[in-house]
């Protein structure tokens, strides 16, 4: 089982078996006897935006986090009848979000414009964690990495390189000054990323644990068209081939780090090719630059003065997250891979 725990999938096993007792017993006659209360299995979900899944609706307001209630933790949880504590948060980094606090001035929303006094620090999320826990889903990396930060510079040298085919690609491969930069903090993501699933072996140490990769955002830039802020805004279609590369090394990190862990490794991307930024309608499973919300309900965000400078007429700026498909897709693999005896 990949060195898995199995009293924990056990566990799982028995909730699903008490789940279906339950609804027998609700469609039973009454007999006046009590229902017996149902253990549900423990489960904490750690991560980032990905995992929390901003700018889907309904999403809660309270903490500048953006959870929405169709992110993949919640979705697993009633899958699976778990008992969900859910302490992902938008912008989260391993340090900064899952080992030590999230600082204030690393919480973005939604909503994008916080209340008077801004947000409060965060605890780590790492706390949520105890021996009790039977499931733990992780998914974080891509802020520590540098991804936002690597995007905008994307989308600025589009602009300001005009007659480059791929300014992006060499700024950070081909001597533009980028390299050493992205080679550090891959090197800081490994060793903080050992360290962080070193901590939750620690204090969760019967649970199964799950590290969760990030999906597809540009496999290929057919469908995509530059300026075009659904999609990926002044980032040249030359640079897409190297962003897809870049995710894919750093869902290969996760991977190999979930491996020396005894964690299991769920894929998002494979599942999610043909579904990127650039394609459309429903074939479209991740929102581009600046887009129009999904999910359910009438909840919208107000733009912070840096999105009202962006154009395009997208309701929010979304800033490549999963949309409500995306979200669907990531329960879909996550609850597989949590249900699996492989």
């Amino acid at each position: 089982m990949n060195r898995l725990h199995r009293p924990a999938l056990s566990r799982l096993v028995l909730a699903g078996a008490a789940a279906l007792a339950l609804v027998g017993a609700a469609l039973a006659p009454a007999s006046g006897a009590p229902a017996a209360a149902v253990d549900r299995p423990e489960y904490v979900a750690l991560g980032d935006s990905y995992s929390a899944g901003v700018f889907v609706r309904p999403w809660e307001e309270h903490d500048g986090c953006g959870r929405s209630g169709r992110n993949y933790p919640h979705q697993v949880a009633q899958q699976l009848g778990l008992a969900l504590t859910d302490v992902t948060c938008g912008a989260a980094e391993v340090v900064d979000g899952v080992l030590e606090p999230q600082p204030s001035d690393k919480i973005y929303g939604p909503p994008s414009i916080p209340p008077p006094g801004g947000w409060s620090d965060l605890r780590p999320q790492v706390e949520a964690l105890s021996s009790d826990t039977d499931v733990v889903t992780v998914g974080i990396g891509g802020n520590s990495l540098g991804f936002g930060p690597i995007m905008l510079q994307c989308i600025e040298l589009g602009i300001t390189k005009p007659l480059q085919t791929a300014p992006c690609t060499k700024y950070y491969t081909e001597g533009g000054g980028g390299e050493d930069w992205l080679a550090e903090r891959f090197a800081q993501l490994d060793r903080d990323f050992d360290r962080m699933m070193s901590v939750i072996r620690a204090r969760a140490p019967h649970a199964r644990v799950a590290v969760v990769g990030y999906p597809a955002i540009v496999p290929h830039n057919s469908g995509c068209t530059f300026l075009h802020w659904n999609q990926l805004g002044s980032v040249k279609k030359g640079d897409m081939p190297w962003l897809d590369r870049l995710e894919r090394q750093l869902n290969g990190l996760l991977e190999r780090q979930a491996g020396h862990h005894g964690a299991s490794y769920v894929d998002t991307y494979g599942p999610s090719v043909g579904h990127g930024v650039c394609e459309s309608g429903d074939a479209k499973w991740m929102y581009g630059i600046r887009d129009n919300l999904t999910g359910d309900g009438n909840q919208t965000d107000e733009p912070s003065e840096e999105c009202k400078e962006i154009p395009g007429t997208g309701e929010a700026c979304t800033f490549v997250h999963p949309n409500a498909r995306g979200l669907d897709n990531q329960a879909r693999q996550v609850t597989r891979a949590l249900t699996s005896e492989g």
